[in-house]
């Protein structure tokens, strides 16, 4: 696997069109910070990482709307590549659906929201936009 963090994301849009109420991913530093900001976000209902023999897993728990099923998240979309790496610093901060969606950054402050990135008045490569 050449790019960990879009596998990430294409097993969780997978499971939200399948209707999934639960979704297991391999378990890295990167990944479960990036499933803490969903869950801080709103975006997840919950999240364990689960020790294992081979590996670790990240067991997520999707969240819909609870009369209709509309999934919480519309799209989640890769930026920054292994081949094109996307950077940006605070004055070209970008903002997901005019301030209803998030982008999340990977910073020398760590795996940050870009609403927590303006802030803490740091820049740093575009990971995703979640809305």
């Amino acid at each position: 696997m050449t790019d960990p963090i879009a596998d990430f994301l294409t097993r969780i849009r997978n499971a939200y069109l399948a209707r999934h109420k639960t979704v297991e991913i391999p378990s890295s530093k990167m990944k479960v910070e990036m499933t803490r900001i969903l869950h801080e976000q709103g975006y997840i209902l919950a999240y364990k990482v689960v020790e294992g023999k081979p590996f670790n897993t990240i067991k997520i728990a999707l969240k819909y709307h609870p009369e209709t099923q509309i999934p919480a998240i519309k799209k989640i979309i890769r930026v920054s590549s292994p081949g094109l790496r996307q950077y940006t610093n605070v004055a070209n901060m970008p903002r997901v659906l005019n301030g209803l969606g998030i982008a999340i950054l990977s910073t020398s402050k760590g795996v940050i929201s870009n609403k927590e990135a303006r802030d803490l008045n740091v820049g740093g490569e575009v990971l995703c936009y979640v809305y």
